[in-house]
């Protein structure tokens, strides 16, 4: 379906285009979409950030999410994971660990800088897909509670359930394909190699 992240980039460029001119703040979830956020950015004359947010994995399957969290601690708990009967102890504790992950990597990735302030801005939210929906519901309220003028999720995939479900946190979801055999964000792309921090370090501070 994508070749790979930027192919997906400047196809979410094509379906942005009413916001060039607009200053749009674009903020990319790392790793994965920062430098699509970059090249979204570049193409719309805007500004590019990063909003911090982590999955809370599910008990022994770290790639299942439970869950997001985000720099200040806020918790989105997908339903499936009141399904599941997880207990409270081990919800604060992955918590606790991932906002210390998200602070070490604030002071990594702007080590010089405030982050961006997207209040009375168009700020346009990406990642490079969804699954559960739950680290872009997560971003989408961080993003939210600054005060932006118009808040907009931007994704080149996501599975149909996922994205209703994205639909109702923004003012407007662009969201390219939504494929009903959905298995992994992975699955879509041509090359999908994962983005290390030094190249998130290297985009924000060009």
């Amino acid at each position: 379906m994508f070749l790979d992240r930027m192919d997906a980039a400047r196809r979410l460029v094509d379906a942005l285009a009413s916001y060039r001119g607009e200053n749009p703040l674009v903020l990319g979830i790392p790793r994965g979409a920062v430098p699509m956020a970059k090249l979204i950015a570049s193409e719309l004359g805007g500004e590019v950030d990063v909003v911090l947010v982590r999955k809370l994995p599910a008990p022994g399957s770290p790639e299942f999410a439970i869950g997001a969290v985000d720099e200040t601690g806020w918790t989105y708990l997908a339903d499936h994971a009141q399904r599941m009967g997880i207990d409270e102890g081990y919800i604060d504790q992955e918590r606790a660990a991932q906002v210390a992950l998200m602070a070490r990597r604030r002071a990594q990735y702007t080590p010089v800088r405030s982050p961006i302030d997207p209040a009375g801005r168009i700020a346009i939210v990406v990642d490079d897909g969804l699954a559960t929906g739950s680290t872009m519901i997560a971003a989408l309220h961080a993003t939210r509670a600054k005060g932006p003028k118009k808040l907009i999720c931007a994704v080149p995939v996501a599975p149909p359930e996922t994205a209703e479900r994205v639909r109702g946190q923004c003012d407007e979801l662009v969201c390219l394909e939504t494929p009903v055999d959905f298995y992994a964000v992975g699955q879509f792309y041509r090359s999908f190699p994962q983005v290390e921090d030094k190249e998130v370090v290297a985009v924000l501070a060009g």
